[in-house]
């Protein structure tokens, strides 16, 4: 029987999801993986990844490529790239979702703690997005989304850095979506509200509290699962 992605997706294309490890990411690769795109998979979390790699290979028949890494670290993006291109393969699909939240209050540790979450979640998307763009312009076809946060749009004590640099995520999509729009590129934003992952040490999964607070914020009356996030991304 034909895939899924061959009958109302187009052709298979390959995708890169950073943060592949857990959560949102891993509902990234299993929904793509279902469309019949091939993947390759990054996060620090070298054993999760293989896990996950074994299983999409199973379920899908989809070729599935595993590189652990950390994106804090500057030398990363590059390594990426060139280890994707050692195999001759290419990346169509973007998808900046590595992040990580320091809960801190503004006065109340130095304002440098936010540099890790600037590289990691400015700095190594940026730069993945440079060194894919020309490769996916070349094709006609190109696909990135950037991971922010619904904090951008609240005020919550205790997330101004994480908040500051999702924002900065937000309009650097605005910019790459006009620059790149014309080479056949699409650049988006995702700003996932509560989500039940190991986020945050996977409190608004893992306490009822805080899960029953969040879900009466939202339309539905219950907090987001990776599957909503993962369905639109797809």
């Amino acid at each position: 029987m034909p895939k899924t992605g061959s009958q109302s997706h187009g052709e298979p294309r390959s995708a890169l999801i950073t943060g592949a490890s857990s959560g949102i990411g891993t509902a990234f690769a299993e929904l793509l993986a279902a469309h019949g795109h091939n993947l390759v998979l990054t996060a620090r979390r070298a054993d999760r990844l293989e896990q996950l790699a074994t299983e999409l290979r199973a379920r899908h028949g989809v070729t599935v490529q595993v590189l652990a890494a950390d994106l804090a670290d500057p030398k990363t993006p590059e390594w990426l790239v060139t280890q994707i291109a050692e195999t001759g393969a290419a990346v169509d699909i973007l998808i900046n979702n590595a992040g990580y939240c320091g809960n801190h209050t503004f006065v109340g540790a130095p304002w440098d703690t936010s540099a890790g979450e600037l590289q990691l979640m400015v700095t190594a998307p940026t730069e993945l997005a440079h060194r894919v763009a020309a490769g996916m312009a070349q094709r006609g076809y190109g696909r990135i989304v950037n991971l922010s946060s619904g904090l951008t749009r609240v005020s919550y004590p205790g997330f101004a850095a994480y908040s500051a640099v999702k924002g900065a995520v937000e309009v650097l999509s605005i910019y790459l979506a006009k620059e790149l729009g014309a080479r056949g590129i699409a650049v988006n934003t995702v700003a996932p509200g509560a989500i039940e992952t190991d986020f945050l040490g996977g409190a608004v999964r893992d306490m009822p509290d805080l899960n029953k607070v969040f879900a009466q914020m939202t339309a539905l009356g219950r907090v987001g699962v990776p599957d909503d996030i993962g369905r639109m991304i797809a």
